[in-house]
């Protein structure tokens, strides 16, 4: 498993050159690559003996708790932390999306409660138009029973005229039979007293016969008043209808001019918003580029902060550096009271940890350098593109830098450590020197540093970084009052374009009502269309009725004309009698 460790040595005698070296467990690594603290351990570490004392270092463990492997822990960490940023960055990014969706979810709602209540709202609607359809199945109902007692009137009738035809026959056979009557009297026949009884019986028998219309009549009259109130029941729906088609006709030509104005106001809109995403994207890049320049122009700000620091620092060594550099480091006196032997053991270790030291810093400063190349590539290539390539260009940049910062940061107290292992070695040197009588070589001679030429070079750098600092402010100042500018009118474009927008919300929440309402009416023209079959019975079973009315007024005269030619037939009898 690998872990955080951090390298803690214990400091030994003069005499025994060296302590123990332990590592100090400070997190470990999971499988799902996540790091978590763990309790403060510590284990043997000579691995990482030859490492200066508070080096964060990466070492892998066996289940055993022996080391498999040591690394140097800062190159990782600056990985871990810039995902780290990037893991931030994207969180935002998640949380922005998040309440985003939010806002579109409670609008949502909103639309459909709204909804909800159209709905429930033409549900009441559809209630009072099934209460009409079961009102006018209710009248077709009627109509059907007044059909069947039209037909059932039609049947009497046609049984009342078949009986009337009959009687009317027989009526016939009786005049017949008085004119033979009339015939035989003029020829001088007398009539006897039965005859006379038998003509009167016959008669009577004839008038009784005679079939009554007033019932037939009276059921006729009731069936036209059943028609009657049916049609007084449809004449205000054909009304209505009427009325209905010319709403719809004008709900129709509204919902076609809402309909034009709507597609005119979206068109224009939608340019409109096109613009504005235009606007606001170009913004976002301007906004990216003029952080990221104020990043750079504070990290400039830094570098010659820490460049005037190092010129002060390196002043002050080039003022003191002689007595820095005759400090001693060791107890002379007890080292020259060791042994040769011993003092070339000590040496020889003394010597090996100072190269490994040596080589450890060369290969940062190595990457240091390499750091240095690649922000300066960067620089250049930022200076020769733009739009969004620039904007990821100066994001990676300022990843560099803080890169670059840390290690440096970093470097600083491992290039202290080493000159002060330097000075130690060189001192156990000349001691070493000194006991075997051999005169210090010029490596081992108290050499003073030329500061002059660093310092050249320092102040160099700072106005360099001073001079392009300068032009950098002058361009964020510029892009600033430039973002300024174009936010105002974005945030102008903006509410209008808002307000456009409720206006074109407005113009659908009108043309949705108005085609609602033309389907409500469209619906009602549908229901008053459905009672034609109603009409067209009751009209058929009005001339029905008509043409049993103009049968009943024939039958009605034919029976008055029986009733007449039947007291014709008793007056005659009468006189023949007299």
């Amino acid at each position: 498993m690998l872990y955080l460790a951090e390298v803690q040595k214990q400091k030994g005698g003069l005499l025994s050159g060296g302590g123990k070296t332990e590592l100090k467990l400070l997190a470990c690594q999971r499988n799902d690559q996540s790091w978590t603290t763990v309790s403060e351990e510590t284990i043997a570490g000579e691995e990482a003996s030859k490492l200066n004392d508070g080096v964060l270092i990466l070492v892998e463990l066996t289940p055993n708790r022996q080391v498999q492997r040591v690394q140097e822990a800062g190159r990782p960490l600056i990985n871990i932390l810039q995902n780290f940023s990037r893991q931030i960055e994207k969180f935002k990014v998640k949380e922005e999306e998040i309440d985003q969706w939010k806002q579109s979810l409670t609008f949502q709602a909103q639309e459909f409660n709204r909804r909800e209540m159209e709905l429930e709202a033409r549900l009441e609607e559809l209630q009072h138009v099934e209460e009409n359809v079961q009102r006018c199945e209710t009248q077709l109902k009627e109509v059907e029973a007044a059909r069947e007692e039209v037909e059932r009137l039609r049947t009497e009738m046609e049984r009342n005229r078949q009986e009337l035809e009959g009687a009317w026959e027989h009526l016939r056979g009786e005049q017949r039979r008085l004119e033979e009557f009339k015939a035989e009297c003029q020829q001088g026949a007398v009539l006897d007293e039965e005859q006379s009884k038998t003509l009167n019986e016959l008669l009577t028998r004839l008038s009784t016969n005679v079939t009554s219309t007033q019932t037939v009549r009276e059921n006729l009259n009731f069936a036209f008043e059943i028609i009657e109130k049916q049609q007084a029941v449809l004449n205000p729906h054909w009304q209505q209808l009427e009325q209905q088609k010319a709403v719809v006709e004008h709900q129709q030509g509204e919902a076609s001019r809402l309909s034009q104005t709507l597609s005119a106001q979206k068109n224009e809109w939608q340019q409109a918003q096109q613009f504005l995403e235009e606007q606001i994207t170009n913004l976002k890049v301007d906004t990216v580029t003029l952080a990221n320049k104020q990043e750079y122009a504070r990290s400039l700000k830094e570098q010659l902060q820490y460049q005037e620091e190092l010129y002060k620092q390196v002043s002050f060594l080039a003022s003191i550096s002689s007595d820095v550099i005759s400090t001693p480091k060791v107890d002379i006196a007890a080292l020259e009271k060791r042994s040769v032997e011993q003092l070339q053991d000590t040496v020889r270790d003394l010597q090996q940890k100072l190269n490994i030291d040596s080589n450890f810093v060369n290969e940062q400063e190595q990457e240091l350098t390499e750091r240095q190349k690649i922000i300066e590539e960067l620089q250049n290539k930022i200076n020769q593109v733009s739009g969004g390539e620039r904007s990821k260009l100066e994001s990676e940049l300022v990843d560099e830098k803080d890169s670059y910062q840390m290690l440096n940061q970093t470097l600083v107290g491992q290039r202290r450590s080493l000159q002060e292992r330097t000075e130690v070695c060189r001192q156990h040197q000349l001691v070493l020197c000194k006991k075997q009588g051999k005169t210090p070589g010029s490596e081992l001679e108290d050499k003073s540093t030329d500061f002059k030429q660093i310092l050249a070079r320092i102040d160099q750098q700072r106005q360099q970084q001073g001079q392009e600092l300068q032009s950098l402010e002058s361009e964020i100042e510029q892009m600033r009052s430039n973002i300024e500018q174009v936010q105002s009118v974005i945030e102008q474009q903006t509410q209008q374009h808002q307000t456009k927008y409720q206006e074109i919300q407005a113009i659908e929440e009108n043309l949705l009502s108005v085609q609602t309402a033309i389907a409500e009416s469209q619906t009602r023209l549908s229901l008053y269309q459905d009672l034609q079959p109603i009409q067209d019975t009751v009209d058929g079973l009005r001339h029905k009725l008509e043409g049993i009315a103009q049968s009943l007024a024939q039958v009605q005269e034919v029976e008055n004309y029986h009733s007449q030619a039947i007291n014709q037939m008793r007056q005659t009898l009468e006189n023949i009698l007299s």
